[in-house]
């Protein structure tokens, strides 16, 4: 890892070439559509740092942290972050990321060491499978990963074995390609027993359990069509709940008050690209309401990050100071998609 960028990282001569160096790298990225204010711009470069200083150049091996507990490989953060680097035009990050993933035994454990060797501890979780194979797909690799058991398995709050939403969604039917327009889709069958009320609940036929804002993963990346209203009402309720910085991650949340940066962050990304699906349908009404929507959230991640940009894994709810570790990597990968989605580069 590259630790440059970092509070207390390299100074003096050697920071100047690491600097240029990453100066180089980022000119390789493919930029925001026309239209993205500066603070899009500078979110995008710092959380695409983020990522770089996270991952091995020559392994692929992309752990979640920087700090200690955090810095292992867990098979969703490192599969979205292969996500966001394919969207942003570094194929070569995303392929060496995808390989590492698809050598893994995910029911070996929760979380890998950068040797892929399994950290004990943690039992697999039910999304492992379904996030390597939209990374593979988003590198363009073959895919060679069956999805696995997604039931009576510990979800990404990570808390007791279930029947979950968001585990269901990786398992349910192919990944799309990124970005999905136009691409493969599936048709959202299997997944009937999580809609309560109009909207997406956490667990399996459990109302009580609340609705979850991993429904967005059912607009990126494991599309699914004929639970999208579920799945605009869902993410609209929560965001409309957000605060300054951001939102819980789901309405049974029981971790406390303070706001949580991935989510926020893939909220912002589902409710964008409900966005440009409504636009590119005609519905140009539809389209705005998710759009400000979104934004809002962004605004609060924005409030949410370091005067260095970096975003915790949370915030306090009422300073926004950071309450964990910092950066994450999981939420600047989010991150990156949601800009990319509010601001396509078309060319």
């Amino acid at each position: 890892m590259n630790p440059s960028f970092l509070p207390g990282g390299s100074v003096g001569g050697a920071g100047e070439a690491a600097a240029k160096r990453e100066r180089r790298w980022l000119a390789r990225a493919r930029p925001l559509g026309a239209g993205a204010p500066r603070w899009a711009g500078r979110m995008y470069k710092r959380s695409l740092l983020v990522l770089r200083a996270l991952t091995d150049p020559r392994s692929g091996a992309s752990v979640a942290g920087a700090g200690e507990g955090w810095a292992y490989v867990w098979p969703r953060d490192a599969g979205t972050a292969a996500i966001a680097f394919a969207a942003a035009g570094y194929r070569p990050e995303a392929r060496r990321v995808a390989r590492f993933l698809l050598g893994l035994d995910l029911d070996a454990a929760a979380r890998f060491r950068a040797t892929g060797e399994p950290v004990p501890g943690r039992d697999a979780q039910g999304d492992a499978a379904g996030w390597v194979l939209a990374a593979a797909r988003a590198a363009s690799l073959s895919q060679t990963v069956t999805r696995g058991q997604w039931r009576g398995r510990a979800d990404y709050q990570e808390k007791s074995p279930g029947d979950y939403l968001g585990n269901a969604l990786a398992t349910q039917g192919p990944a799309v390609p990124f970005p999905p327009y136009g691409g493969e889709r599936n048709s959202g069958s299997g997944l009937g027993g999580f809609v309560s009320g109009g909207g997406l609940m956490r667990v399996e036929g459990h109302p009580s359990s609340g609705w979850d804002s991993v429904a967005a993963w059912g607009v990126r990346p494991f599309t699914q069509p004929r639970l999208l209203p579920a799945i605009r009402r869902t993410l609209r309720r929560i965001a409309a709940g957000s605060g300054r910085f951001g939102i819980l991650p789901s309405e049974d949340w029981d971790g406390g008050v303070d706001p949580w940066t991935a989510p926020t962050a893939w909220t912002a990304w589902g409710l964008a690209a409900l966005s440009r699906d409504a636009a590119a349908r005609g519905d140009w009404a539809l389209a705005g309401i998710d759009r400000r929507a979104a934004l809002r959230l962004m605004t609060a991640l924005r409030r949410a990050a370091t005067p260095l940009g970096l975003l915790p894994e949370r915030v306090d709810a009422h300073t926004g100071l950071p309450t964990s570790t910092t950066p994450l990597g999981w939420s600047h990968a989010f991150a990156i998609l949601a800009l990319r989605e509010l601001w396509p580069r078309y060319t």
